[in-house]
């Protein structure tokens, strides 16, 4: 039997899901079915048609352009109906590589079914490679994790007031 492991990409850093898609790539490149859920992202990012062209599922999307702390109760209760949809489509699916990205958040912000989201982890197909990204794991997170990677940031250009940048940051 194939060993399927749980890697963890967090932290204050970039890179998180840069890596995730990285992994991405070298599946689908393998012949692997990849499966990608991001959660709390809505915006047109640049690696999500590239993805798709090369075979991988895709499940995004939020009610609006608003970040969580901008929205209301009934925008809150309409993007967790939707990453809770989009959690469930995706498990419903055949996949080697399942990256839940933005998994941290989802999970911090109680945007996402927690019960769910623990057992697409701690109960996934034998053999099914699991990423979870954010900022903040839970500790279940920290504790299920095969491959723990943090990603800390020492210099960044929003600092000196450089925006995000197609193609690099998104």
């Amino acid at each position: 039997m194939e060993l399927g492991l749980v890697h963890l990409y967090w932290g204050e850093g970039k890179g998180k899901t840069t890596a995730a898609v990285g992994l991405a790539l070298r599946a689908l490149g393998s012949g692997c079915r990849v499966t990608l859920v991001q959660f709390l992202k809505g915006a047109d990012t640049g690696e999500v048609p590239l993805l798709r062209a090369l075979g991988a599922e895709i499940y995004r999307g939020k009610a609006g352009q608003k970040f969580v702390f901008q929205m209301d109760e009934a925008e809150k209760a309409a993007t967790r109906a939707l990453q809770n949809e989009n959690l469930a489509a995706a498990l419903a699916r055949p996949a080697d590589l399942l990256i839940l990205d933005e998994a941290c958040a989802a999970w911090q912000l109680d945007m996402v079914d927690k019960e769910l989201l623990e057992r697409a982890v701690r109960q996934r197909p034998a053999g099914q490679e699991v990423v979870l990204t954010g900022r903040v794991p839970a500790p279940w997170m920290l504790e299920a994790a095969d491959y723990s990677t943090e990603m800390r940031c020492r210099r960044h250009p929003y600092e000196k007031g450089v925006a995000a940048r197609r193609g690099v940051e998104f």
